[in-house]
Parts: C-alpha cells; sequence; structure tokens
C-alpha cells in the first residue's frame, strides 16, 4: 500500500514529470491522427483504384489487341463459375484530346478506353463517379436534356457539396447554345468577308437574321453523334479553393486523334459529344483516362474484320466474390493464356510500386514520430536519476523501517507507470479528438497561414479522409507506456541497490 501512496504523492508534487506526460501525450496523438490519415488515404486510394481497374485484368501484349473476346470471355466463364461476379472487354488506346475554349485550343494527352455500358459498371464501380443520376442507374453515351448535379454528389454532406453552378447548363440545353453559336459565327464570317471595311458591323447583321433563336429548334432525335466520357482534370481544373472551372461541359463537342491499327499506323480525328463528366478523385484516372463507346472505337480504329465482323479488343476485366483470392484467380487464368500473348495481373500488381510506396512512408513516418515518445523516456530517466538523488535520505529511512529492495523498486516502476498510462491516454483522446475534427483542424491551419493546407487541387479530395484502425491505436498506447516503464527500469534498480546505513550516514 505504501509503495501507491508515495507514487501518488510524487505524481501530486513533482511537477516536472508533467513535462514527461505532455511529451508522451504528443507523441501518442501525433502517432494516432498520422496514422488514421495515412490510412485514410491508402483506404481511399485503394477502394477507387480496384473499383476503377477490377479484381484481374488480362491484357493483350500487342497495341492492336487480339481477336473474338467471346469466345475467351466464354472461355474465362467456363473456368471460374460462380466465382466471377462480372466480366467485360476493352479497347484502351494513346489519344490527343482537343478541346475549343474562348481563349483558344487546349490539347492534352489522354488514354482513350472504349468500353461496353451493358457490363462495364458490372465490374467497375465507374456509375458512381458520373455526374448524371440516370448514367449512375445505367451508362449509356447519350446525351441527356439536363439533370445533372451541380454539387458534388460523392461529398459526405450537402454542407460539404462544393457547388458546380455551370453544370446547370449543361445537356441539351447547352448544345442547343453551342450549334447556335457555331451557326452564328459561320455567318458572321461570312458577311465579313462579303462586306466592305468600314461599311457597318457584319455580326450584329448576324445576330438581327433571328441569330439568336437558331438551335431552338435543335432535334436530339434527328442529330446523331458519338458520346464521351471524360474525367474531371480533362473538362475542367481546380483552384486552391476546391471551386472547378470547366474547359468544356455535357453537350460541346472535342476532338480526339489517335492512331488506327494499320501498318505502318495513321493518325484518325474523331468528333466526339461530352455526354456526361466521371470523377473518381484519383488524378492518375480524372486527368488522363476518357471513355468512348466500344464498338464506335473498335470501327474507328479498323479493328473489326470486314468479312466475319469479328473484333478486336485490348483488354478483359473480372469482378471476383469477394471472398475469391484474386491471386489464385490470376495464377489460374496463367496457365490458361499464352504468356507470350497476353498478360495477367491483379490491380495490385499493377499499382504495387505505388502501394508499397505509401506503405514505405507510413513505416518511415512511425518510426520517426514514435522518437517523440523516445524522447519522454530521457526525461523520465534523467528525471527518476534525480529523484534518487534527492531522496536518498527518503529510502533509507524506508528501507531501515523495512521496506525490502523489491519495494523500492516498485515505487519508481509504478511511478513510470503511472506517468506512461496518464500520457498515453491523454494522448488517446487528443488523437481521437483532432481526427475527428482534422479538417476543422486544417481549415483554421489554413486560415491562420494564409496558406492551403491540404490542396484540393493536388489531391483531388476535398477533406481529408482518415481510417482508425484499433490495433494501431492499441500497439500505440502499448508502445508509449512500454517505454515509459523501461526508463524507470535502471533508477528504479539503482534506488533499490541503496543500503539504508549508507544512505542515512551523513543526515
Amino acid at each position: 500500500m505504501y509503495k501507491l501512496l508515495l507514487c501518488w504523492r510524487y505524481l501530486r508534487t513533482r511537477y516536472i514529470a508533467l513535462i514527461c506526460i505532455v511529451s508522451i501525450m504528443l507523441g501518442v496523438a501525433t502517432l494516432i491522427v498520422t496514422n488514421a490519415v495515412m490510412a485514410g488515404f491508402s483506404e481511399e486510394m485503394q477502394v477507387r483504384m480496384k473499383g476503377m481497374m477490377g479484381d484481374v485484368i488480362i491484357e493483350a501484349r500487342s497495341m492492336n489487341g487480339a481477336f473474338d473476346a467471346e469466345s475467351k470471355i466464354a472461355r474465362i466463364k467456363h473456368l471460374l463459375g460462380d466465382s466471377l461476379v462480372g466480366i467485360t472487354p476493352t479497347v484502351r488506346v494513346p489519344a490527343i484530346l482537343s478541346t475549343e475554349t474562348e481563349q483558344g485550343s487546349v490539347t492534352q494527352q489522354i488514354m482513350l478506353v472504349g468500353i461496353d455500358e451493358q457490363t462495364y459498371c458490372d465490374v467497375s464501380i465507374f456509375g458512381e463517379y458520373l455526374q448524371h443520376p440516370q448514367n449512375r442507374e445505367q451508362l449509356n453515351f447519350q446525351l441527356k436534356e439536363g439533370g445533372y448535379d451541380v454539387y458534388d454528389h460523392t461529398a459526405s454532406s450537402p454542407a460539404e457539396a462544393k457547388p458546380r453552378t455551370d453544370m446547370k447548363d449543361a445537356g441539351w440545353h447547352r448544345r442547343r447554345k453551342y450549334a447556335a453559336f457555331k451557326k452564328r459565327q459561320e455567318r458572321y464570317l461570312q458577311a465579313q468577308n462579303a462586306t466592305p471595311a468600314n461599311a457597318g458591323d457584319p455580326f450584329a447583321d448576324a445576330l438581327r437574321a433571328n441569330g439568336e433563336t437558331e438551335g431552338r429548334d435543335f432535334d436530339p432525335a434527328v442529330e446523331q453523334h458519338t458520346g464521351i466520357v471524360l474525367g474531371f482534370g480533362l473538362a475542367s481544373w481546380r483552384d486552391s479553393n476546391g471551386a472547378d472551372h470547366f474547359r468544356t461541359l455535357p453537350g460541346l463537342d472535342v476532338a480526339v486523334s489517335f492512331p488506327n491499327a494499320a501498318l505502318p499506323p495513321k493518325a484518325i480525328s474523331e468528333n466526339y459529344t461530352v455526354v456526361d463528366l466521371y470523377e473518381s478523385g484519383l488524378g492518375e484516372f480524372d486527368s488522363n483516362i476518357a471513355f468512348a463507346p466500344l464498338r464506335a472505337l473498335q470501327t474507328s480504329r479498323g479493328l473489326v474484320d470486314p468479312t466475319t465482323g469479328v473484333a478486336r479488343f485490348n483488354a478483359i476485366m473480372l469482378k471476383l466474390q469477394d471472398e475469391v483470392d484474386a491471386i489464385e484467380v490470376r495464377n489460374a487464368l496463367r496457365t490458361e493464356f499464352s504468356s507470350q500473348l497476353f498478360r495477367v495481373s491483379t490491380w495490385r500488381d499493377q499499382q504495387n510500386s505505388l502501394l508499397q510506396a505509401i506503405q514505405m512512408e507510413t513505416v518511415l513516418l512511425n518510426l520517426l514520430l514514435f522518437m517523440i515518445i523516445a524522447v519522454a523516456g530521457f526525461g523520465i530517466f534523467a528525471i527518476f536519476l534525480m529523484i534518487v538523488v534527492e531522496k536518498t535520505r527518503d529510502i533509507g529511512i524506508l528501507k531501515s523501517l523495512g521496506a525490502s529492495s523489491r519495494g523500492v523498486m516498485g515505487i519508481f516502476l509504478s511511478y513510470g507507470l503511472t506517468l506512461g498510462l496518464v500520457g498515453a491516454t491523454a494522448g488517446l483522446a487528443l488523437g481521437i479528438l483532432l481526427e475527428r475534427n482534422i479538417n476543422t483542424v486544417k481549415d483554421w491551419v489554413a486560415w491562420v497561414t494564409g496558406q492551403p493546407i491540404f490542396d484540393p487541387s493536388v489531391y483531388f479530395f476535398h477533406e481529408i479522409p482518415t481510417l482508425v484502425n484499433p490495433l494501431a491505436v492499441v500497439w500505440i498506447c502499448v508502445g508509449a507506456i512500454a517505454i515509459a516503464v523501461l526508463s524507470s527500469i535502471f533508477p528504479a534498480w539503482r534506488a533499490s541497490r541503496l543500503h539504508p546505513v549508507r544512505a542515512l550516514r551523513y543526515e
């Protein structure tokens, strides 16, 4: 009992011990927040990558692909059976996207992916990222009359959704205005060429000739167009405040140039109508990949055999049941398909370098931040040595009254354990509080410093994602307590070795 009483007395009277408690608290809180943010980023990226890429991908090594996706899909279904949830063929080709803006033409390098609108969303969660509700239910490449989201529908709450007022004008309404503008522009150029210099304003004459009303009779049922779905990074740019500024919107046309399948290849230029936008939150996808109808892209590239009608494909994407091991499926498919013609991989195989970089960064951050707790351990070590020197007389009295060496050692070990428990508990509370309000803290720090702390134009997230791993939290707290106890072992041992007569000799 006397050990607990002395330990409590030291804790209340030795205010220098608060330094150790604060150090442990800050170390534990920092580790909890850092692990939560890193785990949140990793989980968010993995969910979105897996959702966009599927579980297993079979890719043709030739850029011009392989023939007869239907027969290969039948072989895969027969091999996997009920393990397979969805399967779809795709065509991929590097391309150049050209977008007309008021300031001029913007050219971007993209990967154009041809997808089957009936089966692609069975394999990926691509449909969840589309901006039109009808396309989220069932994707098609037809332009809609309106109803596109004017707020970020992926936001965690309506209050956090960023407004996108330009989307109100998207769809057929935008296309009618675009068609009327093109007709006015054409008439203006004709009038300018036919009008002598200083003979009036040909643009005003073009407007008076019913230019403002043209396009109202634009019939969606008559016009034929090939749709394309662009990522937000291709259709817009995002400023440091998270606001989106659009280069193009659903209803406008873009030009896409890509090579055909002939040898030597020749450049093909096709006009596509933007029918929707998607936002996966991953810059690698949103700023690089555009989606078009599979059959239209196969026809444009010359991948369809004119005699048999059989088309080539570049990849087949598979989605498996949750309990199925993707690595086992990958290995089985590698024996089924020739490695000289096809490359079979999981989504983790394709993103392995990025995932390993995130894991390595997390480990290094944990090691570096754990040094904060180690510094607190050295503080406990120094303070306890000082206490042993100061309390030499008291230790001598205790031992002369019958206290054992083990009992004296237990006083200091209990003191170190108490410091670790108090510091770890306070750090746990502070860490969870910061994790729950990390975005509020981010906004406050940004307001104080005047600099964006979490730039949405870089990360493509409006908010910082977090995920608390209970096992990691337990290990952090246990590690902090262990360091506090280990730091008090040597001072406690030294105190227990004091001889009562020698301790009281000079008193």
